[in-house]
């Protein structure tokens, strides 16, 4: 792979996997519209690795306060103010885990990664997420909600692995269905990321540490690179729509989709 179309992955990666815009389209898109052979998963999987170093050095303070209050509540300690937000994360996580592990082992990825899927779902979860943000009530954040709001969230990720879907738009969909405030929907959803990140990040690292190089082919050298830049990318994207989702809502990033998604179904169509 040409270092231009890795930092180009990386740019595109750390921009859109926080935004609620699809990051794993953007990734497939991007050798289709420039020409250039498919990247395959395993890199942009490398690029999500990347994106899990953003996140959690952008929500370090959390990510600690989490950690404690599991451990905490391992040894059998209730108190801690962050014990059930780590409780929502955990029930929130297995269902993405295990349709993701399934997706894999079954290599069923590649049939996803079709244009005109990524078309529809693009404008279908975008107007999904459209209604969410327009007509229902926001307050509080989703740890004051009931045990089955994770189960709700948790099952809604599941649906990321569609391309154009967006995990952190289906999963803000779902908190903003649950009347969660747009700051704290964001903040779940990327907390959220963390152990699907991480577990998908790591299996690409493994494997590409373990496969045999093959001309042509993106190998380890590749995924570093696009990790790195992702991270950085990332560490901004988080930064801008934490500042920004409050005030300006997720209405520009409907508009977005829209647009996408139909310039898409043209190119397969026209």
């Amino acid at each position: 792979m040409t270092l231009i179309q890795l930092v180009l992955l990386a740019i595109v990666q750390g921009i859109t996997e926080f935004l609620p815009i699809s990051s794993s389209a953007h990734l497939i898109l991007v050798p289709w519209v420039t020409g250039a052979a498919d990247q395959g998963p395993l890199i942009d999987l490398m690029a999500h690795l990347g994106t899990l170093v953003a996140v959690i050095a952008y929500f370090r303070k959390d990510v600690l306060s989490i950690l404690t209050a599991g451990f905490g509540f391992l040894l059998g300690r209730r108190d801690h103010p962050q014990t059930r937000l780590f409780l929502y994360l955990l029930i929130a996580t297995p269902f993405s885990l295990l349709v993701g592990g399934l997706l894999f082992a079954a290599d069923w990825m590649h049939y996803l990664r079709e244009p005109l899927i990524i078309g529809i779902a693009t404008i279908f979860f975008g107007l999904i997420l459209w209604v969410s943000d327009r007509f229902f009530e926001q307050s509080g954040s989703v740890e004051v909600r009931g045990f089955s709001a994770p189960i709700i969230i948790g099952l809604a990720q599941a649906l990321a692995f569609i391309p154009g879907t967006s995990r952190s738009g289906i999963t803000m969909t779902a908190a903003r269905f649950l009347g969660v405030e747009r700051r704290e929907a964001a903040r779940f959803s990327m907390l959220l990321a963390i152990p699907l990140l991480g577990a998908g990040g790591s299996m690409a690292l493994l494997d590409l540490m373990m496969s045999d190089s093959v001309a042509g082919a993106p190998g380890l050298l590749d995924g570093l690179v696009v990790a790195a830049l992702s991270a950085v990318t990332a560490w901004i994207a988080i930064s801008l729509l934490m500042r920004l989702v409050a005030r300006i809502g997720f209405l520009p990033f409907v508009l977005y989709r829209l647009a996408m998604g139909v310039a898409i179904l043209g190119f397969v169509f026209l």
